[in-house]
């Protein structure tokens, strides 16, 4: 078995990184064998090497090996590029075709963007992978294949899969061994060794001096995000080579051709909220629901009181309470009536010395909160036995201290006592 660093000679691979030697030395440990091997990666990274590398280092290393990037093939002729088609099968088929999957029988397959392919043609490729068996587009024919598939993506399989746009099962029978390239922004012993060598290349290619770096152009360059990984590197060097008069490259000179839009911005992390998110979701809603409770409860106890003692006395006791659920009245123009319309008030201290000209028949019109819904005539009836209760036992049964103490006179509490049998 060659040695990680001959394979990376003989292949063209540029940098230490563990990460990058690691995904190295997995392809090829797998290379003698056939099973699948899916390759993952951000869009530039060189995900291409390693197929190359498998099939290189295999028993099918005599037999045909065929890159297809499934991303630039229209979704319409994709079926028919890979299992081939009949004469007639479609507007066009003029002859029979062979697909890759017959051609490259024997050899390897290389998917690239295999998370572009259609669902239907995904159906397709897990029979292949199942039992080597596949159908030509306008053929009713089984045929037989033998290809090693070794798929590439740039897309997060498992969001891909949630969303319904790639099978389950086809990703499980691709990434038997899955092999994960690291973004060049994770490897930044390896970039200044990648451009020196870019700039090789093309000082040979376009006959003219290397293009070198300054000290602080290298600093910036190491910082750099490079979202296009090592192909945005290569453009960059190939650019200021063809450019650039002044061989020796300053900051300023390399600013000019890289977006600052990206100088030291963190990485893409996944979009997926974390339960501590969630967590502090549920505390913020736990929180404007007791909120809601608390001026519940404070707007009830406004409305009670304004029923049983009247507007003008409430206002001027509970005017922080009234601005905490209504606000300020000039703002609001919130107008208090004096006395509900809906309800009967108890009689005031002045009501008293009156009420020896009230007909016996009128004393029930002195109900506490007296209205027309069944449903709040009980709740505040009960309220009131409950209060006048708690003001008897308070004053010990003496009915003139507890009537004192309920803000009526003795005659009405005695006739409350009778009503409700206390």
């Amino acid at each position: 078995m060659e040695s990680i660093q001959n394979i990376k000679q003989r292949f063209e691979i540029i940098g230490n990184d563990p990460k990058l030697n690691r995904a190295v030395e997995k392809a090829i440990q797998v290379a003698p064998t056939d099973i699948s091997v899916l390759v993952t990666g951000e869009s530039g990274v060189g995900k291409e090497s390693i197929p190359k590398i498998i099939h290189a280092l295999s028993h099918r290393k005599h037999g045909k090996y065929i890159a297809v990037n499934c991303g630039a093939i229209p979704e319409g002729t994709i079926d028919s590029e890979l299992f081939g088609h009949e004469k007639g099968a479609f507007t066009g088929a003029t002859s029979t075709r062979e697909g890759y999957f017959e051609v490259a029988d024997g050899g390897t397959i290389f998917l690239d963007e295999v998370g572009e392919l259609p669902l239907t043609t995904q159906v397709r490729l897990l029979r292949v992978l199942e039992n080597g068996e596949f159908i030509k587009v306008g053929s009713s024919q089984v045929q037989k294949t033998n290809v090693r598939i070794v798929a590439a993506t740039n897309v997060n399989m498992q969001e891909a899969i949630e969303k319904g746009k790639f099978r389950e099962d086809l990703y499980y029978r691709l990434s038997t061994v899955e092999i994960q390239l690291p973004p060049l922004r994770d490897r930044k012993d390896d970039i200044h060794l990648l451009f020196r060598k870019f700039a090789s290349d093309f000082a040979h290619k376009y006959k003219m001096p290397p293009i070198k770096l300054t000290d602080d152009a290298v600093r910036y360059l190491l910082h750099y995000r490079w979202s296009g990984n090592i192909r945005q590197l290569r453009n960059v060097a190939e650019q200021i080579s063809v450019l650039e008069t002044n061989r020796d490259v300053t900051l300023t000179t390399l600013q000019a051709y890289l977006p600052a839009n990206e100088r030291s911005l963190p990485q893409v992390v996944n979009e997926t909220k974390s339960s501590s998110d969630f967590s502090n979701e549920r505390e913020i809603l736990y929180k404007v629901l007791f909120d809601m409770k608390s001026d519940l409860n404070d707007l009830k106890k406004l409305t009670l009181e304004l029923m049983q003692n009247g507007s003008a006395k409430v206002q001027e006791s509970n005017k922080s309470l009234i601005q905490k659920i209504y606000g300020t009245a000039e703002d609001k123009n919130t107008i208090f009536e004096e006395r509900p319309s809906s309800v009967k008030i108890l009689p005031t201290e002045e009501d008293v010395e009156q009420e020896e000209f009230i007909d016996e028949d009128d004393h029930e019109d002195y109900l506490f909160a007296e209205t027309v819904e069944e449903e709040e005539t009980l709740s505040l009836e009960a309220k009131e036995i409950e209060m006048i209760k708690k003001a008897l036992e308070k004053n010990k049964g003496k009915r003139k201290a507890a009537a004192d103490e309920l803000g009526i006179s003795e005659r009405t509490l005695y006739r409350k006592i009778k009503q409700f049998d206390l």
